[in-house]
């Protein structure tokens, strides 16, 4: 097929810029005498214990990739320590198996152990920076580093009902049994939260009032919802009916949620309640103390580069004109001919042949057009991949209380043996939020050849590779995973789903020029949801939580462009380098591999396929 290269990449940005955690690793040249190398299972056991040793602090995410048996069978009740105390720990955790990695001598094995002790070295780098910080939550490989230790999007009072509900498996009375002890942890959880909250707030670090107000709202839902035992009693009991495992768990499960639960969570709220006289509507960190220094810090973890807010803002600005010269044809071969690229999308999202029913029929009416365009792309696959996963994947509402301060779909991969399938969560609070243009591109991105196609190949890595995840790398990807579905010939006979497509690029673009300008060059709230409608024609109920999303998750949007025009620049380079050799299938298949790394670690997956493939008669 004609592999076309269709977003221009930011010629000013070269790998000189790329993160700092792994510049010195040296991926060709003379190896030393092998009598000073490592044996490659040295390295091996080593990574199998550094994963070890980060499994520990997380048996959520124990539970979530299929591995709390055997050994680990005691994880799946418990849950991890949030608290101040459980922060220290993991840190301590991060910095002797860093010092570990570094003097493991690294002549004589191959790319593969070398990229994997390169993306633990980078992941855990970073991630002892964002431990200096004085405030905030560390992804450690991970996407979601927040100053917030609990807001409209982040915190145990979300993250542990959902947990329950849709990761830990209720098929035998062991399995329930784990659900009520990690039930009776949940108290805990939520009460190291609060005390991190109020010594940030010693500290002055108070979140912008706008995101206490709407925290404080989805927080009293959550505590009505505990008092009348609600969801997390709901689920165990309906799920240990289904398999019928024989126990009183209504009354049992509703004691601790009624009770302990219920109380840890007034607690909570009253603390939130405390702040928000103490708060501001300024939304940046700009705003906050030391708060410059944490964006720097949170601008790297999300890029994986050294890229300055300047920089970043800029490169959105000049992509974002890019993709609307490209856009303004298709407008107006649909009849869209006056105005800038912005108006006509918004006059484009009022159009009826576009939207569906805002009830119940128009929400099923959704998830099944989803499921026609997973059965269109899945068919177009096996030209875009030399070696396929299943797309083990399910589509699933958002629950009713995290919708409101959600984004409009997100998804990720299941579990490492295929028991949990990928999920692709859609928050269907309101069917305004979706488009007949729009989903088929969100689809692409959250499931397939996205998210969770991607997590699949990263499922058959080494236990760390698996659980080590680069925001830039991930959502990079999902960024080409959608360009790869346009330049399969999808939208070829829909040009209105191609026009979506380039609007959520356009969307990604306008993503860098809001963050930095909120968190760097002091826009308010207002002014950043006003851009987005402005320039791109984006649907104002979804940036309005979109922004409020960017003042918590910190510089998280800016992964996205970033690492897309990276993706995008080393195929070029690829194709540049092997002409007649370079074929499609093999550099995707040597990007979802090599699993998920780094900018420049991925650059360098990219010389050793080069290198291969040229080597080739």
């Amino acid at each position: 097929m004609h592999d076309s290269l269709s977003t221009p990449v930011s010629r000013r940005r070269t790998l000189a810029t790329l993160g700092a955690g792994t510049a010195g690793w040296a991926m060709s040249g003379p190896a030393l005498a092998l009598d000073a190398a490592p044996p490659k299972n040295d390295a091996q056991k080593l990574l199998t214990s550094v994963a070890d040793n980060l499994l520990a602090h997380s048996p959520e995410g124990a539970t979530a990739l299929g591995i709390d048996t055997g050994d680990r069978a005691a994880m799946r009740g418990r849950l991890g320590d949030r608290s101040a105390a459980g922060q220290k720990a993991l840190a301590d955790t991060l910095k002797a198996d860093l010092t570990r990695v570094r003097a493991l001598r690294t002549e004589g094995l191959d790319h593969a152990t070398r990229t994997s002790l390169a993306v633990v070295e980078s992941a855990y780098g970073v991630a002892l920076d964002g431990f200096a910080q004085p405030y905030g939550d560390v992804a450690v490989g991970g996407w979601r580093n927040t100053p917030y230790v609990v807001i409209q999007n982040v915190g145990s009072y979300l993250d542990v009902p959902k947990f329950l509900d849709s990761d830990h498996p209720v098929k035998t009375s062991a399995d329930a049994e784990a659900y009520l002890s990690r039930l009776n942890a949940f108290p805990g959880a939520l009460d190291g939260e609060t005390e991190r909250l109020k010594a940030a707030g010693a500290q002055g670090l108070i979140a912008p009032a706008f995101l206490i107000d709407k925290a404080v709202k989805q927080m009293e839902a959550s505590l009505a919802d505990a008092k009348a035992g609600g969801s997390m009693v709901e689920s165990l009991v309906r799920r240990a009916g289904e398999a019928k495992i024989a126990g009183d768990w209504n009354a049992r499960s509703a004691k601790i949620v009624q009770g302990p639960v219920a109380t840890a969570l007034e607690r909570q709220l009253a603390e939130l309640k405390a702040q928000r006289p103490k708060a501001v509507m300024d939304a940046g960190m700009w705003a906050r103390p030391g708060g410059d220094a944490f964006y720097a810090w949170a601008l790297r973890a999300s890029t994986t580069t050294r890229m300055t807010p300047d920089e970043v803002h800029m490169m959105g600005r000049a992509e974002l004109a890019e993709l609307h010269g490209r856009m303004d044809p298709i407008l107006k071969k649909l009849g869209y001919t006056q105005g800038s690229v912005g108006d006509r999308m918004n006059a484009l999202a009022k159009d009826p042949r576009y939207k569906f029913p805002d009830n119940d029929a128009g929400r099923a009416e959704i998830v099944a057009y989803i499921q026609t365009w997973l059965g269109k792309i899945r068919a177009e696959l096996p030209r875009a991949f030399r070696t396929l996963v299943k797309g083990n994947v399910e589509v699933k509402r958002l629950p009713l209380a995290e919708e409101p301060g959600a984004p409009a779909a997100y998804g990720g991969a299941g579990s490492i043996d295929g028991s949990i399938p990928g999920r692709f969560w859609i928050n269907l609070r309101t069917t305004e939020l979706h488009s007949k243009y729009s989903l088929p591109d969100l689809t692409m991105h959250e499931a397939i050849p996205g998210h969770a196609w991607q997590g699949e190949y990263a499922n058959k890595m080494p236990l760390i590779r698996t659980m080590l995840a680069f925001n830039a790398y991930s959502e990079g990807w999902g960024l080409y995973a959608e360009q790869l579905a346009d330049e399969l010939g999808l939208y070829d006979d829909f040009e209105v789903g191609r026009l979506g497509y380039l609007q959520s690029l356009a969307f990604r673009a306008c993503r860098l020029v809001v963050d930095t300008g909120i968190h760097a060059k002091r826009w308010t709230r207002e002014q950043g949801v006003e851009f987005f409608v402005r320039e791109n024609g984006s649907n104002p109920l979804e940036v309005a939580s979109e922004v409020d999303r960017y003042c918590s998750w910190v510089g998280q949007a800016c992964g996205y462009k970033v690492g897309h025009s990276e993706i995008v620049r080393q195929r070029g380079r690829a194709r540049t380098a092997l002409g007649a050799k370079y074929d499609l299938r093999d550099f995707d298949n040597v990007v979802v591999d090599g699993g998920n790394v780094p900018l420049d670690v991925l650059a360098k997956n990219v010389d050793d396929y080069i290198a291969k493939a040229g080597a080739k008669a």
